[in-house]
């Protein structure tokens, strides 16, 4: 019978989150600010992050509402609700009001459900280019669904 590791959680700089993202995440780069990161961590070794910043939508950016921009983990087992939860926990004891992130829409969100995040819904997904604005897309354009949690 194998044991299950346990995790624990830990304060991590930008730059360390960032670094964890660059090296392990699938389609998205590092961000440029945030409010906090967390890391999980087995026996001290950092096993994912999450980094919370302001909603990049700006209809949610209420001043009440974080976004978790970034969450990223080795494959350690439980490691994404772990961080999806204490994330939630967090931005809480802040005073803040909601949380919420995007997954891709191929996703199950399987980890957003099991740390008590609800699905609010699809969202459109698309390029950010625009012949005013021209911009060059550097991660999915497929939709996405919004997971939030509530204080």
């Amino acid at each position: 019978m194998s044991v299950k590791p346990r995790l624990t959680l830990a304060p991590v700089s930008l730059a360390d989150a960032n670094a964890f993202v660059a090296a392990m995440h699938r389609h998205h780069k590092p961000v440029v600010g945030h409010k906090f990161s967390l890391g999980a961590t087995v026996d001290g070794a950092v096993v994912g992050v999450a980094i919370v910043g302001r909603p990049v939508a700006r209809m949610r950016d209420d001043g009440e509402t974080l976004e978790v921009t970034r969450l990223c983990t080795d494959g350690t087992r439980n490691a994404c609700s772990f961080l999806y939860g204490a994330a939630a926990r967090a931005a809480f004891a802040l005073g803040y009001r909601r949380i919420g992130t995007y997954i891709l829409a191929s996703e199950t969100g399987a980890s957003c459900k099991a740390a008590g995040w609800r699905l609010i819904g699809q969202r459109g997904g698309g390029s950010w280019d625009c012949p005013s604005r021209p911009r060059q897309d550097k991660a999915p354009t497929a939709p996405k669904l919004l997971f939030e949690a509530l204080r």
